[in-house]
């Protein structure tokens, strides 16, 4: 199957991305590269044009996943937040947004349940979480703070996992909660 006419190298890369997702989410990690590729609309070759092998596609779809989320605080910070704990408030305001669906929260942790099975996929989350830890103690905060407020942010973004709806007017109390947390803390 041909390339789409008009559809630049980056849309095609986006698109398998985005069919690696869809596809390994309905197949789990067995998913063939063919599947994927019928799913994107390219040819079996357009794929291993830009992804030479599985291994590098599914690589590829788990660092696009911890760079949109690290996107997402990058776009949380407050410009005019100069204070100790700014990008522990990005990390919060980011973790509780509820603009987006529940379902495709849902989705995106069911993809990443089925990425972290692979043991490449688990040892580049874990050197991103580590990153993150670092980024974060460093943020100017006593760490226990840090640590509560993490955990807390983390564990509330994790609720459409278990079907539990997210109730927006509960997650800006517990978003202001735990920005107060930073704000008050001793340094």
């Amino acid at each position: 199957m041909p390339r789409k006419a008009g559809r630049s190298p980056e849309d095609t890369r986006r698109a398998l991305l985005d069919a690696a997702g869809t596809t390994i989410r309905a197949r789990g990690v067995s998913a063939s590269l063919d599947d994927i590729a019928r799913q994107a609309g390219v040819s079996k070759g357009g794929l291993l044009y830009h992804f030479p092998a599985k291994d590098a596609l599914v690589r590829a779809l788990a660092q696009d996943i911890l760079d949109a989320f690290r996107a997402e605080v990058s776009a949380a910070l407050d410009p005019a937040d100069t204070g100790p704990g700014r990008l522990t408030r990005a990390y919060v305001r980011a973790s509780l947004d509820t603009s987006q669906d529940e379902v495709a929260i849902r989705e995106n942790i069911a993809l990443i349940a089925q990425l972290i099975s692979i043991p490449e996929i688990a040892e580049l989350a874990r050197a991103d979480a580590e990153r993150w830890d670092r980024e974060l103690h460093a943020d100017g905060l006593p760490a226990d703070v840090v640590t509560l407020v993490v955990a807390a942010a983390d564990g509330a973004s994790t609720a459409p996992l278990w079907g539990v709806g997210i109730n927006v007017g509960a997650a800006r109390r517990l978003e202001r909660q735990l920005l107060d947390l930073t704000l008050n803390a001793e340094v």
